[in-house]
């Protein structure tokens, strides 16, 4: 099929690698040497990095992490734990590095990325209760942290960004950490594979149906067709969005995610959550960091920043 992507991204197209998740042992290899290949990760500077790991859920094994955080400040700073991509299959915190550190360098805030456990080794619910423990983990070891417990919040990138809206139901209904701001960045969030966008984009580049289809069923594990699916396993399932932290939602136009994160957006505002939805044209899942030259790239990447340092900024007295 043939898509109108931006003229900076359509040259390209046919060169990027294809993702097929398939055979899963062989797409790990391939994202594992394709993240070698990439120029080393610098620590921005004002930046200090430190690997450990916390607590996991209910007597799991630890959950690394990797804090960011900027060495100077004035008084407490916001903090965001931050999920990588992968379609739950795929990646870790080591490979997903650049996008934490520029927000916590621009942004100013702590920025703690979670090293989850991946399906189908570990299905739902182990990822996302991994990512709570360590939201958990954050709002009570704020003080040692040098951060404002009233303003921590949750976001990611794709798989990553599913778990963190995941998360924030959550937090809601498990009665905290309060949160406030969730970043959904090309969020997937719905199982049942029935968008338009998501019938109709079969052949994009690095994520498409028949990678969906797969990445899915890793992470639901083995089930019967008809068992029900949990709404923090799928964000868009759950009836009640209201009481949840304000949102901003980005989506890229050829991506088969496109149209669950708008639906998402929608409901966000109809159960009245501040919603900050943009649509960006002329790109596909990942194009951000894929190829970061291209103009709608850097604003999606500018954007991200921008909606981070308000949905972290200090809230009026009495808001």
């Amino acid at each position: 099929m043939t898509y109108a992507y931006d003229p900076e991204i359509q040259p390209w197209i046919s060169m990027l690698p294809t993702l097929d998740v398939t055979d899963l042992a062989a797409a790990r290899a391939f994202t594992a040497a394709m993240i070698e290949q990439l120029p080393p990760f610098e620590l921005p500077a004002g930046l200090t990095l430190e690997r450990r790991t916390v607590p996991g859920p209910d007597g799991a094994p630890d959950v690394p992490i990797l804090v960011f955080a900027p060495t100077e400040h004035n008084g407490e700073r916001p903090a965001l734990v931050y999920g990588h991509g992968g379609g739950f299959v795929l990646g870790d915190a080591e490979g997903e590095k650049a996008l934490p550190a520029q927000i916590a360098a621009e942004v100013g805030a702590v920025v703690i990325s979670v090293d989850y456990r991946l399906a189908p080794e570990h299905p739902f619910p182990a990822p996302v209760e991994d990512y709570y423990a360590v939201l958990r983990w954050t709002a009570k070891n704020a003080a040692a942290l040098g951060v404002d417990p009233a303003r921590i919040a949750v976001g990611g990138v794709s798989a990553g960004a599913g778990l963190a809206a995941a998360t924030a139901l959550l937090a809601r209904d498990r009665g905290g950490p309060e949160l406030c701001f969730q970043l959904l960045d090309i969020p997937v969030l719905d199982d049942r594979l029935d968008t338009p966008s998501m019938r109709e984009f079969t052949d994009t580049p690095l994520w498409n149906l028949p990678n969906a289809i797969h990445s899915w069923r890793h992470y639901l594990g083995p089930r019967q067709e008809d068992d029900p699916v949990s709404p923090y396993a799928a964000p868009a399932r759950a009836t009640d969005l209201s009481g949840l932290p304000p949102a901003y939602v980005s989506v890229c136009e050829f991506d088969p995610l496109r149209d669950e994160g708008i639906a998402y957006a929608q409901r966000l505002v109809q159960h009245g959550v501040p919603t900050e939805l943009h649509l960006f044209p002329g790109t596909f899942h990942g194009s951000g960091g894929a190829l970061p030259m291209a103009g709608v790239s850097q604003r999606m990447r500018a954007e991200l920043i921008d909606a981070t340092r308000r949905g972290l900024a200090p809230r009026p007295a009495g808001a």
